[in-house]
């Protein structure tokens, strides 16, 4: 086992990973900006290096900068988080050729998951069911691109393969709108991405968004923990999951569970990973994988009771997984609000000083926050501040224990999306369970239009 370990991230998850190790008995170093000296996870560090200002293309992804780190502390292995340089297959490389051991997958199958044809390609082969759509990268072919179109049938989305996170994506519906889009989601992708390269899915009309979590060591060994509903999204970005998900019957989540863990298995996969899945009328179709740890992985925790980042570390200092398949269980229900600061309903973010911070308790109650009262949320990164996770011996206790939970907490000095966590979670449709990725835009935009007419 590893004696100290780099946290290469920052946040509620840079406490997370730092908890864990401590947990392990392992001494942690923790990197930071100018602007995050103050934060707790850097006062409770074995050792802490500041490297850079404020702005994160000049500290969380400075990658010399958190080799050097690494280097003067003698740390022997990186973690990398979620976000900033996690899925980052340069970094991974540096940091293995640098002589550590990097908390993560290989850079090869990084950079083989991070493109997005090639991943789909790779989980067809090991039968894991993908969404219709283009064999390969699109073409410059205009009349080709007509024909897989037609194929397919319309409405299609265009996806960029390097995309990721909601980025990259343009829906069309009409023969007529396909040229231009195809053209614009090109540009977007080299400006966004350096990579141009585009392909094209049947676009699913209500489709709700369902992920597989697995866990895989080196020795080929694999085992899926069950899967979470992420479905309830804005703009593609999640604000609340939940485990296991509504609907999802023992035999659906066994067989998709089986097809992930081989394809682990065929890709020689290791550490964390989770499996995107758009459903739809019964069946999952593959959209992507993320080869870290997910913001929603503590909902998996609660009803496995296995400690995903402890595994991560395992894993990565070459131990077997610590659970067989069998010996994995699914108990009770968990939901988890992420909690940003920013206005509940128009989503402008709000940096500023927490001048009030009591969080909620209870039974089935947990928070993964690194703020505090006086802490200033920088407006450098994103609005996430903390999450909430109520667990129940079933969903209708979790969600009555989230509603206490939502009630008790307070935060002044900024505004947090709260109030939109407490509404949702007495709307009828979200109680029933089951939504679709669209569902809270669509609410969203009703409310919208019923103010604007009066």
């Amino acid at each position: 086992m590893f004696k100290k370990i780099l946290i290469a991230n920052r946040g509620e998850i840079a406490l997370r990973v730092q908890r864990a190790c401590r947990d392990l008995g392992i001494k942690n170093v923790v990197v930071h900006s100018e602007a995050d000296r103050e934060a707790k996870y850097v006062k409770l560090a074995d050792e802490s290096v500041c490297i850079g200002p404020a702005a994160s293309s000049a500290s969380y992804l400075n990658i010399p900068a958190i080799i050097s780190a690494a280097e003067v502390t003698d740390a022997e292995a990186i973690h990398p988080g979620y976000g900033f340089l996690s899925e980052n297959a340069d970094f991974a490389e540096r940091v293995e050729k640098s002589g550590f051991v990097f908390i993560g997958p290989r850079p090869e199958t990084i950079r083989m998951m991070g493109d997005k044809v090639n991943a789909k390609q790779a989980m067809q082969k090991a039968g894991v069911p993908c969404v219709p759509g283009s064999d390969g990268a699109l073409s410059p072919d205009a009349e080709e691109i007509v024909r897989i179109a037609r194929r397919i049938g319309y409405p299609i989305i265009i996806k960029a393969a390097g995309g990721g996170g909601g980025r990259g994506m343009r829906a069309v519906h009409t023969e007529a709108a396909l040229k231009n889009a195809v053209s614009l989601t090109r540009a977007e992708a080299e400006a966004a991405f350096g990579n141009p390269a585009v392909y094209l899915e049947k676009f699913l009309e209500n489709p709700r968004h369902i992920e597989v979590q697995i866990l895989a060591d080196e020795h080929k060994n694999a085992v899926y923990l069950g899967e979470r509903d992420c479905s309830m999204q804005r703009r593609h970005q999640k604000i609340m999951e939940e485990a296991p998900a509504p609907e999802i019957s023992p035999r659906q989540r066994a067989r998709i569970g089986e097809r992930c863990v081989e394809a682990c298995k065929r890709i020689g996969y290791r550490g964390v990973g989770t499996f995107e899945f758009l459903y739809e009328n019964g069946e999952f179709y593959f959209i992507e994988m993320n080869t870290r740890i997910q913001v929603e992985h503590p909902v998996t925790e609660m009803i496995t009771g296995i400690d995903m980042v402890q595994e991560q570390i395992r894993i990565a200092a070459g131990e077997r997984l610590s659970h067989r398949q069998r010996e994995i269980e699914q108990r009770g229900h968990a939901i988890e609000c992420r909690i940003n600061a920013e206005d509940p309903f128009n989503f402008t973010p709000s940096p500023g000083t927490i001048t009030t911070w009591h969080p909620p308790g209870g039974p089935g109650i947990r928070v993964d926050s690194h703020v505090y009262q006086g802490y200033t949320v920088p407006p450098n990164y994103d609005s996430l501040i903390g999450k909430i996770i109520a667990y129940g011996a079933n969903r209708e206790q979790a969600i009555r224990r989230m509603r206490i939970a939502l009630s008790e907490m307070a935060v002044g000095g900024i505004s947090t999306n709260i109030p939109l966590h407490q509404e949702l979670l007495l709307d009828n449709r979200v109680i029933k369970g089951g939504i679709s990725i669209h569902y809270l835009e669509q609410k969203l935009a009703l409310q919208k239009k019923r103010e604007a007419t009066g």
